[in-house]
This record gives structure tokens, sequence and C-alpha cells, in this order.
């Protein structure tokens, strides 16, 4: 009996110590109650923070995306907004000022000289390659092209005409048809445009820009773009490939006022693609061109950043900021220019294009100079015109 009422005790004690221990029912449904409604009120949380982020911010985007999105929304601060002389020309002086810093310096060498590798006589005028060398800079390679039939002391205008992208640099501008490769890239672009302006009676410089003809080694690109590795380069040391180019287009505007046979007053610009740009570049920095001929290069950045990739030799860092080449462009107002574009020219995108137009007519219009504007519309690609240009240079560096 002893032992049965030791054993009915500890059976007494261990039920009632289950009894405390294990939760009833009404406790583990409060606590079920608890945790869904946690869960849902979480949920609910986690919904409304996704529904308040943008769903372009959910997941990552290629930077390409990225980049054409940000481009898109680029400030253009400084666009001309105007219509009076005044008003443009205070906003060319701000406008010209913004480029200058982000440009930097493109001053030629003072002290130079230049060396004569060769000469040809070629009929009708005489080619000389020179290669300009200063102190600290590297040199340049330049055709001079001049007439032969110049009377004693006769002074002519001189023509810098400005070579594009392609292996040959700036041998197809001077009609080099002895050339390996040449007279095709001169058949298809009409690129001797150098050669037609001295049989047009001009004393023509073309130099060399980098990185194309002498001036490159290509095979040391591993099938790479020079134009982007060079830019790359150069960035890495402050500098940029555009600049180094426009001080050598100056430093040839030099050479061609240095020669007795130049009217140092009478000076035109022409070029076909990255030498349209860069015809535009030199143009709106240098006020000694008197006139200008652009071909194939109405192109905006924004438009070229957006839809394709841009050539790293035509670069400005920052200048979305402020404008686009439209505003580079509207620089040259309100000396004349004509703007080649041919009609089945795949690198000039419609309606962008007529951005770039309006924007260049604005400028002309308010500076009463609209008849100094002129749009060359070719039936052809992406090729010299010379339909306008060439009697426009007549026009005004013979008068």
């Amino acid at each position: 009996m002893t032992r049965c009422k030791s054993m009915k005790c500890g059976m007494t004690s261990m039920r009632s110590t289950t009894a405390v221990d294990r939760p009833s029912r009404l406790d583990e449904f409060v606590r079920y109650g608890v945790v869904v409604l946690w869960v849902c009120v979480s949920a609910f949380c986690v919904e409304v923070q996704a529904a308040d982020v943008p769903e372009s911010a959910r997941s990552p985007k290629p930077v390409h995306q990225d980049i054409v999105e940000a481009v898109g929304k680029a400030k253009l601060s400084m666009l001309y907004q105007g219509n009076s002389a005044q008003e443009c020309r205070s906003w060319q002086d701000t406008f010209s000022g913004k480029l200058a810093e982000l440009l930097g310096d493109s001053t030629p060498p003072k002290k130079w000289h230049a060396t004569e590798e060769s000469r040809a006589d070629c009929g009708d005028h005489v080619r000389y390659e020179l290669l300009l060398e200063a102190e600290g800079v590297p040199s340049v390679p330049v055709y001079l092209l001049i007439p032969r039939k110049l009377a004693t002391g006769q002074r002519v205008p001189g023509v810098l005409c400005i070579h594009g992208h392609g292996s040959y640099g700036n041998d197809p501008v001077a009609g080099r048809t002895d050339l390996e490769g040449v007279p095709k890239d001169i058949e298809r672009f009409k690129y001797d445009y150098g050669l037609q302006f001295v049989r047009r009676g001009y004393v023509v410089a073309a130099p060399c820009m980098i990185p194309f003809g002498r001036r490159v080694d290509r095979p040391s690109y591993g099938g790479n773009d020079p134009c982007a590795v060079t830019f790359v380069r150069m960035q890495a040391m402050g500098q940029l490939p555009i600049v180094a180019n426009l001080r050598d287009l100056r430093w040839s505007i030099d050479l061609l006022q240095s020669r007795p046979e130049v009217d140092a007053e009478r000076i035109g610009c022409a070029g076909l693609s990255y030498g349209g740009r860069m015809t535009m570049m030199a143009s709106a920095i240098d006020q000694r061109i008197k006139v200008a001929a652009v071909s194939g290069a109405l192109n905006l950045l924004q438009e070229r950043m957006t839809l394709r990739h841009s050539c790293g030799s035509q670069m400005i860092p920052g200048l979305l900021k402020y404008g686009d080449y439209s505003e580079i462009g509207s620089l040259i107002a309100p000396r004349p220019c004509v703007w080649e574009t041919g009609s089945t020219d795949a690198l000039i995108v419609p309606k962008w294009d007529e951005v770039f137009r309006s924007r260049l007519r604005r400028a002309y219009a308010s500076l009463e100079a609209a008849d100094k504007l002129h749009f060359d519309k070719f039936e052809g690609g992406h090729s010299w015109s010379g339909r306008i240009a060439y009697p426009l240079f007549d026009e005004v560096l013979n008068r």
C-alpha cells in the first residue's frame, strides 16, 4: 500500500507537471493567429515598399541602357534661345568660353619649322610633303599643294582640307592615286577635294591627324579601335585627341599664312566625315577661317550616344551638360558655311538632322545672316559633294 501510494503520488505529480507545461488549445490558437497576422502584415509592407519603387529600379539593367537613358535626359543648359543679334553675340561669347574650358588649350606652337620630305611636279600643281616640327610637340605630316600658274608675287587664298576616318589619312585628299588602295577611297567618297581646290587656284594644306595614316600603327592595336584606345590613353594624361588634332589643324593654318603664295586674310576650310567634324571645330574656334564646308557630319552627340556609339576622337567630356555639336557649329555664324548631306547617308539620322539645322538657322537668323547658311542635300551617300561648296568658296575668297 505504501508503494501504491508512492506511485499514485508520483503519477499525480507527473500529471500535474504536464498540465502546466503543455499549452492549451486556446494558447496554441492565439499563438498561431499572431504568427499569421505578423506574416500578413510583413507581406503587406513589402508589397507597399515594392509599389513605391519604379519598375526600372527593381532589377539591374545593362550599363548601355543606363547610359542611353541618361544621355536622353542631358541638360544642354546653354542652348541658344534668343532672337536678336545682341543676344546671339552674347551667347556666343559665353558658350565659346565654356567650350574652351571643356577642351583646354589648342594653341599651336609659336616656334616651329617645316621640313621638306619630298616634292612632286603634278602638272598643274606642285605637291610638297612637309613635316611640321616644334620642340615638345608631336610632328605633323602635311601635304602642301601649290598651283603652277601663279604670277610672280601673286597671292591667292588658302584652303585647309581635312581628311576623315580611314587607313590612308590625308593621302586621298591630296589625290594620291599612285598609292595602293587610295584610288578606291577617292572614287567611293569623292575624297580628293584637296586636289580639286588646288586645281581651282587655291593653295591647299592637307595635314594628317591622329590616329590615322602615317600617325598610327594599326597592327599594334590588336584589332581594337585606335580612336577609342587613343582617347582612353590620352585621358589618363588629361589630354584629348580632338584637341591635339585641333592644335595641328590650326598649326596648318599657320603654315598657309606663312607661305608667300597665300593671302593670309583669305582662308577657307573643308572636310568630309570626321574631317567635317574637325572643319566645324576649327572654324568655330579659329576666326581666321572665313568660309567652311562641313560634309557628312550633321550629327548631334546626343543622337550618336543614344542610338549608337561615337568615335573617341570626337569626344568632348562634359559637352552635353551645356550643349551639343549644333552649338559649336553655331559659333561659326555669321561666317558663310555649307553643310553637306547625302540622301542615302546612313550616318545622318532623320529628325535629328533637322534639330541640328533648326539650331543653326536660329543663330544665323539672329545675326541677320540667314543667307550665309547653306545646306547641300545631294543625291548620294556618305561622300563629298562640292556642288555648293566650290562656288561658295570662289565667291567668298576671290572677291
